[in-house]
């Protein structure tokens, strides 16, 4: 699967808890999905728990921290 076609499936909206990236669609955010991972659980668990979710949207939410994470800029002094 394309990176870009990943990143469609995460939605910023205002609107949308308060901004948040969410996976586009519903109203889980990004933060929800990494976390769990981070935790342990793994992929089928995960959507076990949010059975609206397929792989894709677990990889689009790290893809998308990812990106983030290669925007910021950090000074070490």
């Amino acid at each position: 699967m394309l990176k870009e076609s990943l990143l469609d499936r995460v939605e910023l909206n205002s609107k949308i808890m308060l901004g948040k990236p969410v996976i586009k669609g519903t109203r889980l955010p990004i933060e929800i999905i990494l976390e769990k991972l981070a935790y342990g659980q793994t992929e089928d668990q995960i959507l076990e728990d949010y059975p609206f979710l397929e792989k894709a949207d677990i990889k689009a939410a790290l893809l998308y921290a990812a990106r983030q994470l290669a925007l910021e800029e950090e000074y070490v002094i």
